[in-house]
């Protein structure tokens, strides 16, 4: 991998395997290897780079980094990371070897599948890696069993049920894993709820610093909170059955509610102070989110 000025992007299977010093891959659209067998360059690897095909690993006694954006990651103990194509991505290694198990495969060998449509559902492959899985010993195991398996089937002569059998595995595992994740959220509740405070924070010193051009949209409040925007609507989904914009959106007509009761602001300025660019556009979302327009439910004050 030679040093660029734009990151490197690697199109193909194959080209992953010749960068980790691996052999050749049996199938060109799908791979499953141990990390025990890689063989790192570390110039290479700490590179910006780019990978067009789905990554889902499973990392223990990692002594290395991962960086995601601008942040780097330690994989120090046993954990799972799911990377989508064309995520930007660098890496940094020493000498200390790596346990574990890597499966990548490339969006055309699930295209005719379900999954094929239903891997976007999925949304931890927009997760930060700081935002990893982190499984317990009976967790790993079962990821483990189903990595072997499709490593088992990788290894036997291509049939007309190969694809078949390891997709339903990918299938299988990417299901495991989310109902692992849902796990992960209830265990760390505390952590989640001081997200869910900090959110509500924000928002409020959003509203306070000065004149509001635009609504706070779910890209700013998951960066101002550090964390991936998918991660930050699983979670509350999770904690509170609310996505991320469903809360910005309670708070907004919250705060509409106030202004209406307590004020004598036409609506079209409260909706302006807001960051409605429409007036149209508020009264539309106030309706529906209380079945009353912004007038009638001023008019219920008098």
């Amino acid at each position: 991998m030679k040093k660029e000025t734009g990151p490197y992007v690697i199109n193909s299977i194959s080209e992953q395997h010749r960068l980790l010093s691996l052999p050749k891959p049996q199938h060109p659209l799908i791979s499953v290897f141990r990390y025990e067998d890689i063989k790192y360059n570390t110039e290479e690897l700490s590179n910006a780079f780019i990978m067009n095909f789905f990554c889902v690993a499973l990392k223990r006694n990692f002594k290395g980094k991962l960086k995601y954006g601008q942040n780097y990651y330690d994989f120090d103990e046993g954990v799972m990371s799911f990377i989508s194509p064309n995520q930007l991505l660098s890496a940094t290694t020493d000498d200390s070897p790596t346990e574990g198990y890597c499966l990548l495969f490339h969006p055309s060998f699930i295209a005719h599948y379900p999954l094929g449509k239903t891997i976007k559902n999925f949304g931890f492959f927009s997760y930060a890696f700081n935002e990893a899985l982190h499984l317990s010993e009976k967790e790993e195991d079962m990821v483990i069993g189903i990595f072997k398996s499709i490593a088992q089937e990788y290894a036997h002569s291509i049939d007309t049920f190969s694809q078949d059998v390891m997709v339903s595995h990918i299938e299988l595992l990417l299901n495991y894993c989310n109902r692992f994740y849902a796990r992960q959220f209830i265990t760390r509740k505390s952590e989640n709820i001081d997200i869910l405070s900090k959110m509500e924070t924000l928002l409020m010193t959003y509203y306070r610093e000065g004149e509001i051009k635009t609504l706070p949209t779910v890209q700013y409040v998951a960066g101002s909170l550090n964390v991936s925007a998918d991660y930050l609507s699983d979670m509350l989904r999770n904690l509170t059955g609310q996505t991320t914009q469903q809360h910005i959106h309670e708070f907004i007509i919250n705060r509409a509610k106030e202004k209406l009761s307590t004020t004598k602001l036409p609506v079209s300025e409260i909706a302006y102070q807001l960051g409605f660019e429409y007036p149209q556009s508020f009264n539309k979302l106030f309706k529906n989110k209380t079945n009353l327009s912004p007038l009638v439910f001023r008019n219920s004050f008098n």
